[in-house]
């Protein structure tokens, strides 16, 4: 058995390395490190493990946990992604999603999305088993001061969830792997929702998928968090109605009760 020569294996190492694409390397790396940072330190579980006890006698500490969680997640990977692109990339911001792009096209898939998946959303969620899920929050059912301030941290969220995924990764990965980017940045977008229930952790692989098609043809990250936050939206609201107006059916009747259930 001939020996390994060290010192040859690490410079064909270090020659293989100098050949890769330095902004596809920079883009995979940057995603798993903040997803790291974000998992182990911007978390409801480490909120949970580490601050909990300190916010007990606040009248809602849950509500503080998912906000703990949403503008953490809002800093690590907006505004550290923000940082990579202009001190790291040295590129323009508009070049990963952040621009209005073709707003005719965007606004008209984003409506025409919503309109479909509101009707679905009012069909599925005709069953209690589905409303106590949504909002995840169990306080923002029943009192809209919290679903207020739940949805406008989630927001936040949802922001840097498309930026991530539908910018930073898709667009930075776009240049070398073209339409294939929309692919790679549905599997990590998919795995995340692992532990939600099924429909929507299937539905996951779909509309990752469409999300990314959605950016790249208009250019934007801002239809896909129209389109995103939307969805989430309109589930949490009718779930909220339904669980308020302790209605869950279908018909016309139904829509009035849960209208009524606004004033």
């Amino acid at each position: 058995m001939s020996q390994i020569d060290l010192k040859s294996e690490f410079n064909e190492l270090i020659t293989a390395v100098k050949k890769l694409d330095k902004k596809v390397i920079m883009v995979f790396l940057t995603v798993a490190i903040l997803q790291t940072v974000a998992f182990y330190f911007t978390s409801r579980r480490f909120f949970r493990a580490n601050l909990f006890e300190q916010f007990e006698n606040y009248s809602d500490p849950y509500l503080l946990e998912y906000l703990y969680w949403f503008i953490g997640d809002f800093f690590t990977f907006f505004i550290l992604g923000i940082v990579v692109i202009k001190f790291v990339l040295k590129e323009k911001l508009s070049d990963f999603g952040l621009q209005i792009g073709d707003f005719n096209v965007g606004i008209k898939i984003s409506l025409l999305f919503l309109s479909v998946m509101i009707i679905l959303i009012w069909f599925v969620s005709a069953t209690p088993s589905f409303a106590e899920k949504y909002p995840h929050l169990s306080s923002a059912k029943s009192n809209w001061n919290t679903l207020f301030i739940y949805e406008a941290g989630m927001l936040l969220y949802m922001f840097a969830w498309e930026f991530i995924w539908r910018g930073f990764m898709l667009f930075g990965l776009e240049k070398k792997f073209g339409g294939y980017a929309v692919l790679m940045q549905m599997i990590p977008f998919v795995i995340l929702h692992n532990g939600k229930p099924f429909l929507e952790t299937f539905g996951a692989i779909f509309g990752g998928i469409a999300l990314g098609i959605l950016a790249l043809r208009t250019r934007s990250i801002y239809y896909c968090v129209v389109t995103h936050i939307g969805v989430m939206y309109s589930i949490d609201i009718i779930s909220s109605l339904r669980y308020r107006a302790n209605d869950y059916g279908i018909g016309f009747t139904s829509i009035i009760n849960l209208i009524k259930q606004i004033f």
